[in-house]
């Protein structure tokens, strides 16, 4: 075959250092989320949609050939991190944890997704973080030792 194709669409979830609320301001919040979807789209990853509250993100987009997971999420930090802290210079101590989760996705499942992301505000009045990403560990079969998972 002499194109090299695919379709790996990929929901991340990553937090706040410590997961402190530094996304709290509504717009920050969404502006940042914009900031993500760009920098994802930028790199070949279209992002499909970015939602969140005040201190974590989900990201539903597909990856693309040319980058690896590893290397797609490294740059969503980075750059959004380096963005927050030039725009907000009051944010100068804002971070993101150290890991990410990333969780397959099927074409079947796009829409579901989708709506979850987007409802993350009202989820998160039931949910808090901690045991949400638990629930998608376990859910995706993800072996995991607690004691390396938060920072």
């Amino acid at each position: 075959m002499p194109q090299s194709l695919s379709s790996v669409l990929v929901h991340i979830i990553f937090s706040t250092k410590e997961r402190r609320p530094f996304l709290s301001d509504r717009e920050t919040r969404l502006r940042l989320h914009q900031q993500l979807g760009g920098t994802s789209n930028a790199l070949d990853c279209q992002s499909l949609i970015v939602g969140g509250v005040a201190d974590h993100i989900h990201l539903l987009g597909v990856q693309a050939r040319t980058i690896t997971l590893a290397d797609w999420i490294k740059e969503l930090k980075r750059a959004t991190s380096h963005w927050i802290k030039e725009e907000y210079p009051e944010q100068r101590a804002f971070s993101w944890q150290a890991g990410y989760g990333a969780f397959s996705v099927s074409q079947s499942q796009v829409a579901s997704v989708r709506k979850y992301i987007h409802d993350q505000e009202e989820h998160h009045k039931k949910v808090d973080f901690v045991s949400e990403f638990k629930q998608f560990l376990e859910r995706h079969q993800v072996p995991y030792d607690e004691r390396y998972v938060w920072d």
